[in-house]
This record gives structure tokens, sequence and C-alpha cells, in this order.
């Protein structure tokens, strides 16, 4: 029997484990990335394990989140992440060179390795042929020091695309279809994988455009093979070297076959205020438009702002409409100055912004009260954008261009003058902006800086033998890390403070649940379905770690999330029995009797609730090895446990 394309690379870097699906694996890592809204935290939980240089490929740390710098804040933390990654062997791309996953396609990624990064948009790599994961920093951290990642090993979704896109339908209308399809609980425990003679069609950033959404399914990662398509893209980057054919098996066995049509496909925009909410364009036509925001990480290639170029030449931008673009990395922002089509931008009254993330976290752009937003990035979770009644629409750039121009929702395939857009032969390269780390000879001469916002690391402790404690917070179904911890200008600037982000911990849920918890002093989080969805930010483990959260007890859960909660020494407990989740009230009080002895022994986890002298079984979403960090208090402990 034959092996998928993400098996074998699983196989060529197992280090650890059994590729039986379900199974722990741990896998060697050969690239990792960092941003710098989750970097600060992973440089510093990479220099408390004490290794003195990156034992990595290649290590990148990127500024592309934190670059509005309102306060010192932002900016020391830069100044930090770049002295430390001088000395240790990281590579540091400067502000105002991209978004990391962006860059990191068009000037690192290589068919084949192993990229995890602290951003959960880090699939995107699976569109080269990378096998990439969204990671907690502290995994990053691990990784960067030279130990496993581990996952529960997925099993195998194949998707097969065939014909070809119709005019003005875009690969974002093909990751909304398969959304649409899927939801976003679908790919939990799964690698997606895409095959299929619709591939032909595409070109990298389009593929990168659909793993980048993956995330959105919740899926372990996507990806695409390496062809030469692939091929062909790294040579006009100047790196066919890197180059090498992948595929999978004519033989391999998925676990599950989707069947897409291409030609079948119309333009789609996912419905507030979820990436799985999608409708047809056509059906949106009635509604107004009061912005446009195009480009991050899912959609600033140089593909995508010519196609939106081509779109606005010529015309204006509709005078009760907020068009905003940002080009995803600096070759691609030259690439458009040098052959005009910035000009032609600019000229429809578009206003540009940086290469950076910017929108996307709340970074500036927040729509007026209760605006309609077109983007065309990843997310629309409810208060994201900065607006906590902004209504947002996830769509395609042509169909952001299209509705920039009339004020409406607008289906692009109403315009006239479709043109094919088609890939350089050449790209625009010039790496000024890369700085190169130290080396390792002179590593000892370079002072790391850090400023007075840069706050310890969160201490956790062992776990008790046993837990008595209030159920703090309840929530419902696909609660995210925005919720959990929001991101946005105004508290992006403290991710190295962890007791200041205390003060928003689920803000959008519940304002006064810091206040509990400080008052109670501990406490236990009851959720619903799909706990946790959404980023990799380890924030939203730590600091409910920092306010006293010793268990979350949910339906389900997010992938990622779950495991930063392990790493951070939080119990990931689910309800046997869903009924259970409604026999507990919020604030009822809750005891996990014997729970140290049941972690350690795997014998049966009993809650009980004592307020209503009721008990109910739950289920610890660990491995073995998660079980022995959490005993120890979390993946630093456990980690240091090792070394005694």
């Amino acid at each position: 029997m034959g092996l998928t394309l993400a098996q074998k690379i699983i196989k060529a870097h197992l280090l650890s484990g059994e590729m039986t699906p379900g199974a722990d694996v741990g896998l060697r890592i050969d690239q990792t990335l960092t941003q710098d809204a989750t970097g600060t935290m992973a440089y510093l939980e990479f220099e408390a394990m004490g290794v003195p240089r990156v034992k990595t490929e290649r290590s990148v740390a990127y500024i592309d989140h934190n670059t509005l710098q309102t306060g010192f804040e932002n900016a020391d933390d830069h100044r930090y992440i770049q002295t430390v990654a001088k000395k240790h062997g990281i590579y540091f791309s400067r502000p105002g060179n991209g978004i990391c996953h962006q860059v990191h396609l068009e000037r690192f990624g290589i068919p084949g390795k192993t990229l995890i990064g602290s951003d959960s948009h880090t699939p995107t790599g699976g569109g080269i042929g990378m096998l990439s994961f969204g990671a907690g920093g502290l995994d990053v951290a691990v990784a960067m020091g030279g130990g496993e990642y581990h996952i529960a090993m997925p099993t195998m979704t194949k998707i097969v695309l065939t014909g070809a896109l119709s005019p003005w339908v875009s690969a974002k209308d093909i990751i909304l279809e398969v959304l649409r399809r899927m939801s976003v609980k679908g790919g939990v425990g799964k690698i997606i994988e895409y095959g299929g003679e619709g591939i032909r069609t595409l070109t990298v950033p389009e593929r990168a455009t659909i793993t980048n959404m993956g995330t959105e399914l919740g899926a372990t990662t996507s990806i695409f093979p390496s062809d030469d398509i692939t091929r062909a893209f790294l040579a006009a980057q100047g790196r066919e070297a890197d180059w090498t054919a992948l595929s999978s098996d004519d033989d391999a066995v998925y676990d599950e076959i989707i069947e897409i049509d291409l030609s079948t496909l119309e333009p789609l925009a996912a419905c507030p205020h979820s990436p799985d909410a999608v409708k047809p364009v056509s059906a949106l036509s009635d509604i107004k438009v009061d912005q446009v925001c195009i480009g991050s990480c899912t959609n600033s290639s140089y593909l995508d702002l010519m196609r939106v170029a081509s779109i606005l030449k010529g015309k204006t931008v509709h005078p009760t409409v907020s068009l905003a673009i940002a080009p995803g990395s600096k070759q691609v922002y030259n690439m458009l100055a040098k052959n005009g089509a910035l000009a032609d931008i600019i000229a429809s009254g578009a206003r540009i912004l940086e290469c950076a993330c910017g929108p996307c976290i709340g970074m500036g752009q927040s729509p007026n009260s209760a605006g309609v937003s077109l983007r065309t990035f990843n997310r629309n979770f409810e208060g994201r954008s900065g607006t906590a009644d902004g209504q947002v629409y996830l769509v395609s750039p042509e169909t952001a261009a299209a509705s920039a121009l009339t004020g409406v929702f607008t289906d692009p395939r109403t315009l006239e003058g479709w043109e094919k857009i088609e890939m350089p032969e050449h790209f625009l390269i010039n790496d000024n902006m890369v700085v190169e780390p130290a080396p390792e000879y002179l590593s000892e001469t370079v002072d790391v800086l850090r400023g007075p916002n840069i706050k310890p690391f969160p201490v956790s402790k062992p776990l008790p033998e046993s837990i008595t404690t209030k159920a703090i917070l309840k929530v419902g179904d696909n609660i995210t890390t925005d919720h959990i911890m929001p991101a946005g200008a105004k508290i992006l600037p403290y991710r190295s403070n962890i007791p200041y982000l205390s003060n928003f911990c689920f803000g959008v849920c519940d304002k006064t649940f810091p206040e509990r918890c400080k008052a109670e002093g501990s406490g236990i989080i009851i959720g619903g379905a799909n706990y946790g969805q959404g980023s990799s930010r380890e924030h939203a483990a730590l600091v409910p770690l920092y306010l006293g959260i010793k268990a979350v007890v949910a339906k389900s859960y997010a992938r990622i999330h779950c495991a930063n909660l392990a790493n951070a020494g939080i119990l990931a407990l689910k309800f046997k029995d869903e009924a259970d989740y409604d026999r507990i009230d919020q604030m009822d009080t809750l005891t996990l009797p014997d729970i140290r002895a049941a972690i350690q022994n795997k014998t049966p986890i009993i809650l009980r609730d004592e307020t209503k002298g009721i008990e109910m079984e739950v289920i610890p979403m660990m491995t073995d090895r998660e079980r022995a960090m959490v005993v120890e208090g979390g993946l630093l402990n456990y980690t240091k446990s090792l070394s005694k």
C-alpha cells in the first residue's frame, strides 16, 4: 500500500511514535518562523531553555503584526527580537519586508521540508509542497532547540480538483467552497491534500491561498504536490535548486475523498461571523458596502494585486467606500511600483497600507459602527476587526475590487474586460531587509536588549493531588482564541506583558471574567464544541494560566489550542457525555478528586458538581507525553525535569 504525500514527509522526519492515526508522533523540524505578536514570548521561552544556538536548518523571525507603533512597547519588542535573533542564529525579517507567510513562501520555503510557526496560518507553506504546521510559541522554541514537534498522527483527506476556474472565479472561492462543505470543524485531526488534474491550472500563490485558509477547517495542515508549477515559481525566485518533485503514490489510500469541479464554482463570500457561513456573492447583491480591505497572508501576492489593479485601472472607488490595500511583501510592492500597477491602484482612490498584517488582526482600519467590511482575509470572527458590531465578509480580491467600485456587494462576473494575469518569469529579488545572524564565534558579543514591557513568563505549578474550585466561566460553541485573548491595536503591544493582558481575557464574552478569577484565585472553564478555534496564540493559554485556571472542560477542542493548554500545564478535559455540559452552571463549585493519580495512572476521571450533588466522567485530551507534561506543570517544567 502506497503513501500519501504527507505520510511520506512524516515518515522521513519521524523521530518517535508510530504512524497510526491518533497516535502521538514526534517530528524533526527543518525550519521555524515566528511573528512579533507571538515571537517575543517564543524567544523568552527559548532563552529559558538555555540552548545557545538554534539547531534547525533555518529559523526566521518576522516583524509583521505589531507594526503600528503608538508607544514604545512594539518598538522595544522589535529590538528585543532582532538582538535575540542575532545572538542565537535566527534570520530577522525587518518591519516593512512583509507578512511572514508571504515572504517565507517567496524566499525560504522548500518542498518536502517541515516547518512550524507560531502563527496558525503557517500551513500556507503547503502551497509549495512543505509540511507546515501552526504551533504555540513554546513548541517553536523547543523545535529551535532541536526538540521534537509532537502531533497526533492525522487521518488523510484528499480533495480532487477537476476542470478549471471560470473567469472572475479565484482560488479564494475554492477554499470557501471547501469550508462550505466541511465546516470549521470538518478538518480536525486531518491533513488535507489536493490533487487531480485541476491543480495543474493553479499557480503557487493560488495554492498558498487554499492551504492558508485550510487552517479555518481546523485541519492539522494542507498540502499540494511539488510539480513543474512549483519548479517554475522557485526558478522565478532564483531558487530552482531548492525544488524537488513530490507527490503521493498512485496506490496511496485516503480516509476521505472529496471531489470539486472547478468549472462549476462561482464567486463566494463567508458571511458574519464564521469562515464557513458561505453564500454565493450573487445572493448578497443588495447589501451596501462601507469598507473593503485587500491583503493579508491569504490574498496579498503579486498575482492577487495585479488582478485588483486591472479591475481598478481608470476607475474611481465609490464615494461611500473606504478601500485599503496592503501588499504582502516588499517584493510585491516593488514590482507593482515598477510596472505601473501601483499607480493605477493609487489613482483609483485606494489607501495603500504597509506590507504587514494590519486590518486582519485589528491593527488599524476598523470599520464604522455596524459597518459592512469586505475583506480578502481568512477570519471574520466577531469583534476581530476592532469594531464590536462590524459585519465582516470574506471574499476574493476580484469580488472585493468590484464591490469597492460599485458600493454594493458585486459579483465580479458582471464586470467587463476580464484578462488573464500571468505569473512573472522572474521576480524582483532583493533580500536587503533580511538581517543574517551573527556568526557563532561572535554570538557571545551580542547583547540582548529588553524593554520594560517585557515581563517574566508566568509560573506554572505541578498538578495538585485534587482540585476544588468554581466553574468560573461557561461559554458556548466555537469559542475562538480571539474570544479568549483578543488582538487589536490596543492589546497586541502587550503580548510580552501577561499581567496586563489578563485584564482583557474573555473580554468579548464576559468583561467581569478577570475580576472573578482574581477574586477566586482559581477556576475551571466550561466550554462547548470546537473550543479554542482560530489562531495559534499561546497567550490564550498563558493568560488563563496567570489567572489561575486549572482546567477546561469542553465538548471538543481545536488542535493547536488543546496542545497549548497542555504546554501551559492546564488540563484539557472533554465531556464523555456532551449532555453533561447542560448540567453545569457558571459559578458551581466543582471538584476533580485524585486528579493527579488519575492522569498518571490513566484511570477514569470524575468531575463532581458539588453545588448540584452530581457526578460525570470526563476524558483527558492528552497524549502520554502531555499527561507527563501536565503533571509537571507544563512543557517548560517537563523539559527541565528531563535534564535532571
